[in-house]
């Protein structure tokens, strides 16, 4: 009898038990205070020797990531393309040069180049400069089919209410300087000035701006999304819009001109600076142009070219960052074809031809949410429930459960490119966006974790040491429309807290 009881006692116990007894108390508390549902927040938290799970909730739920998708997005492309793969861009041409003038037409061509600046591109008409031409008699010819299709910008609605800043441009294989122009803007008590650069030909700033009596650090109170006019004589107008602090200079970074007339003008531009005179007209290629230009006599032949960072370099922008651009070029490069030969070189070149990504009529999109999912299935990851957009968790689609993303973390730390992983991800207290957080938990300076967050989404994914030296994994998602006012980075703040002070001695036994 008295055992009977003790049983019931004890089921009584096991269903009775709220929710919340899984998790730390300290989470539990801070969870309890924002009001936010149970069904709020997905964690995973797993010793990384054997798997084991010390607090779990909602494990299998798919969630909205945010920017810990990244992650994902990450290893892939280490694991695929390999940590020295480069990305280019480069100039070639068939054509003949006689006397410094190319006859013929001269082909600039992007290979998912994640790095080039305005300036690169200057560096690669120098060396045409240098390399004695001093004419182009032919075209321009800008080829972006490297990925499929080739602007993935057109026709789509922008994510929020600032399309113009940078971590909402939108990629293409041919994407110099990110398409963006500096804007310095300067004002005193009764007028503006505004410089851009780089120089665009025929592109100029005009302010309607309204001068306000308001503090500097609050400029962006007042801003409103430039109009960009494109006028029959085609000339390019920038009207800025809004209100600015009197006595304020600040310095912004916007994508306001479309990206054909930006390549276009600044090509011009820096030509006309180099010396150099330009006859043709500037041409977009799209999927089915002929690949030798006109007055090619012979194969194709490189002239300029521009090479990005290794990708365990580039890797750091996406994760310590959370560059958008850059992960999402990544994800499409992983769609490409692409893969460890000569950093984007001959195999890639071959396979891919001018309309890269093609094979098979799917999209590069497509064909790289094959390839991670591939990925996942050989690192035994269940993707049921995954959904891919764009890689970057800058998406109102893009799901993942917190167990799915908790398996992703565990094999990139098996991963024989681990290191260079691992050191892409922010350090607690040290930098990223992990720099002014928990300066005075034993996290600090140890664990690395990758933060998301859009306006319903706070996220944390990443690795946490606890207090005898064992390392965890650790995935923390809050998806509620008020977890950003609501507290919703404390409640996570407070898992790595546990996790670092507690997570040997509360694993489930």
């Amino acid at each position: 009898m008295r055992q009977k009881w003790f049983r019931c006692l004890l089921a009584w116990a096991m269903f009775s038990v709220p929710a919340y007894a899984q998790l730390p108390p300290d989470v539990e508390a801070l969870l309890r205070a924002s009001n936010m549902p149970d069904s709020a927040l997905g964690l995973a938290v797993m010793r990384v020797a054997d798997g084991k799970l010390v607090w779990s909730r909602q494990l299998d739920q798919p969630m909205q990531p945010a920017s810990t998708m990244k992650v994902l997005t990450a290893i892939v492309g280490l694991e695929r393309l390999g940590p020295a793969y480069r990305s280019r861009a480069e100039l070639t041409t068939g054509a003949t040069v006689v006397d410094g003038v190319l006859r013929g037409d001269i082909t600039l061509r992007g290979l998912g180049n994640t790095d080039i600046t305005w300036e690169d591109f200057q560096r690669m008409l120098l060396t045409l400069r240098q390399k004695g031409v001093r004419e182009i008699e032919g075209d321009l010819r800008v080829d972006r089919n490297f990925f499929k299709p080739s602007r993935l910008d057109v026709g789509v609605p922008p994510f929020d209410e600032s399309p113009e800043f940078r971590y909402n441009v939108i990629p293409d294989a041919l994407l110099i300087n990110m398409n963006l122009a500096q804007f310095d803007i300067a004002s005193s008590n009764d007028g503006f000035q505004v410089r851009l650069t780089p120089a665009l030909l025929g592109v100029n700033v005009i302010s309607n701006m309204t001068l306000i009596e308001r503090g500097c650090d609050k400029w962006e109170d007042g801003w409103k999304i430039p109009t960009t006019v494109y006028a029959d004589s085609g000339e390019v107008r920038v009207y800025l819009e809004g209100a600015f602090p009197k006595n304020c200079a600040i310095t912004t970074n916007l994508n306001v001109v479309d990206r054909a007339e930006y390549t276009a003008r600044l090509f011009r531009q820096l030509w006309r600076e180099l010396g150099g005179t330009f006859k043709g007209s500037v041409r977009e290629l799209v999927a089915g142009d002929a690949v030798a230009p006109s007055g090619s006599l012979e194969a194709p032949r490189v002239l300029a070219e521009h090479r990005a960072r290794p990708l365990a370099e580039v890797t750091r922008n996406i994760n310590k960052v959370s560059d958008n651009t850059i992960t999402r070029m990544i994800f499409l490069t992983l769609g490409t074809g692409a893969n460890r030969a000569d950093d984007a070189g001959a195999k890639i070149v071959e396979s891919a031809g001018t309309n890269a990504g093609e094979s098979n009529g799917a999209s590069t999109v497509a064909r790289a949410e094959r390839e991670i999912r591939a990925w996942l299935k050989q690192n035994a990851i269940d993707d049921a429930g995954l959904v891919l957009d764009n890689g970057s968790g800058l998406s109102r689609s893009e799901r993942i459960s917190p167990r799915q993303l908790a398996g992703v973390l565990q094999a990139g730390y098996r991963s024989k490119w681990a290191p260079e992983f691992l050191s892409s991800l922010p350090i607690v207290a040290v930098d990223g966006s992990m720099r002014n957080r928990l300066k005075d938990s034993p996290a600090a300076e140890t664990a690395r974790i990758k933060t998301g967050g859009l306006r319903n989404v706070v996220s944390v994914a990443g690795y946490v040491t606890d207090a005898v030296g064992e390392p965890h994994v650790v995935v923390g998602i809050i998806n509620d429309e008020r977890a950003g006012r609501a507290g919703g980075r404390a409640i996570l703040d407070a898992l790595l807290d546990a996790v670092a002070r507690d997570g040997a001695k509360m694993a489930l036994r």
